[in-house]
């Protein structure tokens, strides 16, 4: 089974790229984002590799990075995700944006995805839940980037997002700008986390 595949990027084309690997041409599925971060055509390319068998076919999806290739065999498992869906989730959203609408419950935010309807979207929502984390645990901000201590609480969290939610705000975006902030500012009371917030709102969106 390939795991993981280092060569030279052949060429690249819609939903795929060849990679040739000592004169043998690999055609690799990836997320456009995957597409767009790769150095360009004739140069080094080292991707991760998820390979799936089937009857008639093997074929080859890759990754620039572990996280990307976890967070893809986490969304195929939902009833109604392929890899095709898959993939596409990954080229409209990136991996923090996935992990912020699972834990705020954001459906809406999956709806962006072409082929994504209402009833699909609140699917993920839900069976990804418990796999993804929480918004606002130490764990979920940790792989967010964002170090934490224990004066932080979950209820400044949710109130900072609910705040920005009635605003008018969607919850994906403003759980970002959220996490963002708590980088640089662990011991933060709701009132500031919200003008911060706000202030990096009105710049952005």
């Amino acid at each position: 089974m390939i795991a993981k595949l280092m060569g030279i990027l052949d060429s690249i084309w819609d939903g795929y790229v060849i990679v040739n690997v000592s004169g043998v041409g690999y055609r690799v599925f990836c997320s456009t984002k995957t597409i767009s971060n790769l150095s360009g055509v004739n140069q080094p390319v080292s991707l991760f590799i998820e390979t799936q068998v089937r009857e008639d076919s093997i074929r080859l999806f890759g990754f620039l990075t572990p996280t990307e290739q976890d967070l893809f065999n986490t969304l195929t498992v939902v009833q109604g995700v392929g890899a095709k869906v898959g993939l596409a989730i990954l080229s409209a959203l990136s991996v923090q944006e996935i992990q912020i609408a699972v834990m705020s419950g954001d459906a809406k935010a999956f709806t962006r995805v072409s082929g994504i309807g209402p009833k699909l979207a609140t699917r993920l929502v839900t069976e990804l839940k418990g796999k993804l984390g929480s918004l606002g645990t130490n764990e979920e901000l940790q792989i967010l980037g964002v170090t934490t201590n224990n004066q932080i609480s979950n209820k400044i969290l949710d109130d900072a997002l609910s705040a920005l939610v009635n605003l008018g705000y969607a919850r994906t975006e403003a759980g970002i700008v959220i996490a963002q902030i708590l980088k640089e500012n662990t011991d933060i009371s709701t009132g500031e986390l919200i003008r911060l917030a706000l202030k990096e709102m009105g710049k952005n969106f």
